[in-house]
């Protein structure tokens, strides 16, 4: 690996930007080319941050640059085969969320990342920001006591025109709806804050958008702590909001954003038994760092640097994918409780999302 990182772009549409600035903000990697099927759109963005190479196969990139890293930022059914493609390359690789359409395809790209020697960072960019890493320290430390409820709602809106896009709303092209599409940064948050799931009881459900997918999702998440989680997930609401709220013994935790947050999104209110000083030695305190992409990137690219691992940010990409296929196997199954022994030995989950969608749209 060089000294500056030589990063390249597979796919130009929204989220490259997030990656291309956050690349231009490191000061050891440059963008040396992007790829996209469109190569009119490729030869856009390259222009936009000046990247000296433009592609419209991938293939072709990854022989004549040979690059370090490869972000892969396609739509959620390429990620799997692109990915294998870049460490057949040598390279490492940062992916957008979700990272693949099943639990089969992501731990084949795992595994040909250990075989090759590189490293799969998964874009999971809630987790980010000094607030979220401060809560995270206060439960894992006790400090607050034990946790014992929360809610994660992911209440976005999405018109029509957002599911015209021919690869959305479809279980081959998307892999799934709004609980795998954008759900599953707040419950990637959830997990990275409580640890490891232990139940799910989920449903899906088709309300209004034309999709072969669900457009609201809800379920129930005991995680291995014993905290229970109520989980909703929509693409219908009008006045959008992503929330997570952690009730424990001490205090309940809030952060209520759309999608980034700081610390003025974050709040800790103390229980009525717990002395104000006490409550004084959990405030937020210190320089402020938002969530997003650039530190996400800019620590993972220390690590690949450095050649340590993986930072928490942007490890354990099955985790939350897990939680997400957990609840489309129990709405698969008429709601019933799936474990992770469950999850492991049921096939189609483990090779595709597609599920039982409950359809209440009046005829049209």
């Amino acid at each position: 690996m060089t000294d500056t990182l030589r990063c390249v772009i597979v796919g130009t549409g929204a989220i490259a930007h997030a990656h291309a600035k956050s690349i231009a903000a490191y000061p050891d990697a440059e963008l040396v080319a992007v790829a996209d099927l469109s190569r009119a759109s490729a030869e856009a963005f390259a222009s936009a941050y000046d990247a000296p190479a433009v592609y419209d196969d991938l293939e072709a990139m990854l022989s004549a640059e040979r690059p370090d890293v490869v972000h892969v930022c396609t739509p959620p059914g390429a990620h799997p085969a692109q990915t294998l493609a870049a460490f057949a390359a040598g390279a490492h690789v940062v992916v957008e969320k979700p990272p693949a359409p099943s639990l089969d395809e992501l731990q084949e790209m795992t595994d040909a990342a250990a075989a090759a020697g590189r490293q799969l960072a998964v874009v999971f960019q809630q987790r980010t920001g000094t607030a979220a890493a401060h809560v995270k320290r206060l439960l894992d430390s006790g400090a607050l006591g034990r946790p014992l409820v929360a809610q994660c709602q992911t209440l976005w809106y999405r018109d029509a025109a957002y599911f015209a896009v021919p690869w959305r709303g479809k279980w081959e092209t998307e892999g799934g709806g709004t609980t795998l599409g954008h759900a599953i940064h707040q419950i990637d948050l959830l997990a990275f804050l409580l640890g490891d799931w232990a139940r799910v009881e989920g449903r899906l459900w088709r309300l209004d958008r034309e999709t072969e997918t669900e457009d609201v999702s809800t379920a129930t998440v005991v995680f291995e702590g014993g905290v229970v989680a109520q989980v909703v997930s929509s693409t219908l609401s009008p006045r959008e909001t992503s929330t997570i709220r952690i009730d424990t013994e001490k205090a309940t935790i809030t952060v209520d954003h759309l999608y980034g947050h700081g610390h003025e999104n974050w709040r800790i209110t103390k229980a009525p038994h717990v002395d104000r000083d006490e409550a004084g030695t959990w405030a937020l305190t210190g320089p402020e760092e938002r969530s997003d992409h650039a530190p996400l990137l800019r620590d993972v690219f220390d690590a690949l640097r450095s050649g340590s691992p993986l930072p928490p940010t942007a490890d354990a990409p099955a985790r939350s994918i897990e939680l997400v296929a957990a609840i489309y196997a129990s709405a698969d199954a008429d709601g019933r409780v799936i474990t992770p022994a469950d999850l492991a030995a049921h096939p189609t989950h483990r090779k595709s999302f597609a599920s039982t969608v409950i359809d209440l749209r009046p005829a049209r």
